[in-house]
């Protein structure tokens, strides 16, 4: 597989341009009564912006010619996705010279520019969509919360069909840039990136490779042993890499309960 880093080289356009997109933060029993669920894809993050797509860490994705034919000239805010499970294969196509985009297409959840509610700048998409039926986005569906157990119960059933989480958004809240209250996600198990600062020799059949690493975030600094694939052991997550662990909770101390390793994050 290709690497992002000769493409995306090419083709800079901000470094400032990811701070301006809508980030998530977590649940934690907040009143989300009447608010709007849908699930949380686990895809790459990519903004429309009427032109051409780019990544969240601004750099533009080169898709194959005619991907965006029928886009509309408005911005959309999604993510690139095929289906559950697929991280891996979506994030090295779409990151490729000659990444196969079969089956990919962009899932749209806000329509940034637009006027009203979130309902309503969904619509403006929806529209669009109707009268460019053979586009290659879609409007992600959104479900009214009724109460704090209503989300519960539809985070099982993404969950039992393999699905990562649930998004919950403010639907009477504009489109705003950075980590607000108006956007959550809810998860059994949560997922933040942290930066890789050791290795720590493992013990037994881990003797001579790696055991764990010390990783640093916001959260401070804190080890993360479990979750290594033999592969990962052998070639270890190099110094100063970002990774994507997950974890329940904090402890008494703030750092991450039960890290575990999940991936090298190459869209950063």
């Amino acid at each position: 597989m290709r690497t992002m880093i000769p493409i995306f080289a090419a083709s800079f356009i901000s470094a400032a341009f990811g701070a301006d997109l809508l980030l998530a933060q977590e649940y934690k029993n907040q009143d989300i009564a009447g608010w709007a669920m849908s699930e949380k894809l686990d895809g790459v993050r990519a903004y429309w912006d009427g032109r051409q797509l780019i990544s969240r860490q601004g750099y533009a994705f080169t898709p194959p010619k005619g991907f965006t034919a029928g886009f509309p000239s408005f911005p959309m805010d999604g993510e690139l996705y095929s289906g559950r499970g697929r991280f891996e294969q979506i994030s090295a196509t779409v990151r490729s010279a000659s990444g196969n985009w079969d089956g990919i297409r962009l899932h749209v959840f806000d329509v940034p520019q637009a006027q009203g509610n979130l309902y309503q700048r969904l619509e403006t998409a929806s529209k669009w969509l109707k009268s460019h039926p053979s586009a290659r986005f879609t409007v992600i569906p959104q479900v009214k919360v009724r109460d704090k157990q209503h989300a519960l119960d539809f985070l099982k059933q993404v969950e039992a069909l393999g699905g990562e989480g649930v998004m919950l958004r403010q639907p009477e809240a504009r489109y705003a840039s950075g980590r607000n209250g108006q956007l959550l996600k809810l998860k059994s198990e949560y997922d933040d990136e942290c930066t890789v600062t050791r290795h720590y020799e493992g013990k037994g059949r881990n003797v001579g490779r790696l055991g764990a690493v010390g990783c640093k975030n916001q959260y401070g600094e804190f080890r993360i042993g479990s979750g290594f694939k033999d592969k990962d052991r052998d070639h270890p997550p190099k110094i100063g890499a970002l990774i994507t662990y997950r974890y329940r909770g904090f402890t008494q101390k703030g750092t991450p309960k039960f890290a575990t390793f999940v991936r090298v994050r190459s869209d950063r």
